[in-house]
């Protein structure tokens, strides 16, 4: 049974524009209004809550070693963790709403307190901005799966002293552009990396070799970060970065569906409402997320 858990964050993300704030914390609400909620109701979900984050503010400090937000996100961070924790043990399988790609710590904290466990992180881009290979560090949602990994400051990468919050090797990127900027680092360094090309190639094969990473038997499961910028702009633009070059609305399907059923959970994030006046690209994505995701932790049935 999918239990839904909003988090309506932006901590993580920059200033859209000077003293503006972005919109990903209105994502929820959005999704809810398109009819989600609804619709996965009618297929069993039951509503978990809201996980509400600090207010924000753009009080980064360039060269102080302190990312955007860090106290209100840390904070967040530690209570999605508790709640999630809260959710698996009534053996629901958390579909958090978010919200920014920062809740990638908390999530990740969540996991590491439970055991050994393996993460696909499905984003448009590496997010692996981390101190040793950027100077500018400043924004977590553009960081987490570094700070997933254990390669960022140690108050983000090692809350509670729980670093990493899962290992490199349990990890697999899906849908990075080939011309990413840290591209050949997470191929170093994580179990697998497959970009947008290699989906697009051959959706079958790229969700097979996630799982060939993730889901084993020495893991204790696998968490699902899906970052909707993932998606060409052509399909879906209300992201903070849209970059050409993604997947089409059936190829993100094709690829939740094949992953959703093993997986302990899954969130969504980085969707932008401000950039959805008229609602048009919320209920699109509200359909991929009913056919890719309603299967979300079957396994347990």
């Amino acid at each position: 049974m999918i239990g839904l858990l909003s988090a309506p964050t932006n901590l993580g993300l920059r200033p859209p524009e000077a003293h503006g704030v972005p919109g990903t914390s209105k994502a929820p609400g959005a999704l809810r209004e398109a009819g989600l909620h609804m619709r996965l109701a009618a297929r069993g979900a039951v509503d978990d809550g809201v996980i509400l984050a600090g207010r924000y503010v753009d009080d980064h400090v360039p060269g102080s070693r302190r990312i955007r937000n860090q106290e209100a996100i840390l904070d967040h961070a530690r209570r999605l963790a508790r709640r999630l924790d809260r959710i698996l043990e009534t053996g629901h399988a958390p579909l958090v709403l978010g919200g920014d790609c920062s809740l990638l710590v908390g999530t990740g904290l969540a996991l590491r307190r439970r055991g050994r466990h393996g993460v696909v992180h499905i984003d448009g881009h590496t997010d692996f901005r981390h101190p040793g290979n950027d100077d500018a560090c400043a924004s977590l949602a553009g960081e987490d799966l570094a700070a997933l990994v254990g390669l960022h400051w140690p108050a983000v990468s090692g809350l509670d002293g729980l670093a990493p919050y899962v290992d490199a090797a349990d990890v697999v990127h899906i849908g990075c552009r080939s011309d990413d900027e840290h591209l050949g680092e997470v191929r170093r360094i994580l179990g697998d990396t497959i970009t947008a090309d290699d989906v697009l190639r051959d959706a079958g094969n790229a969700a097979k070799r996630a799982q060939s990473v993730v889901d084993r038997a020495d893991l204790a499961g696998y968490w699902l970060h899906v970052d909707v910028d993932v998606l060409d702009p052509f399909y879906l633009a209300a992201v903070d970065s849209p970059t050409p070059g993604g997947l089409s609305p059936d190829d993100l399907v094709g690829l939740l569906a094949a992953l959703a059923p093993a997986a302990l959970g899954a969130q969504i994030t980085v969707f932008d409402p401000d950039l959805d006046p008229d609602g048009t690209q919320a209920k699109m994505l509200g359909d991929i997320i009913v056919a890719g995701l309603s299967d979300l932790g079957s396994w347990r049935a």
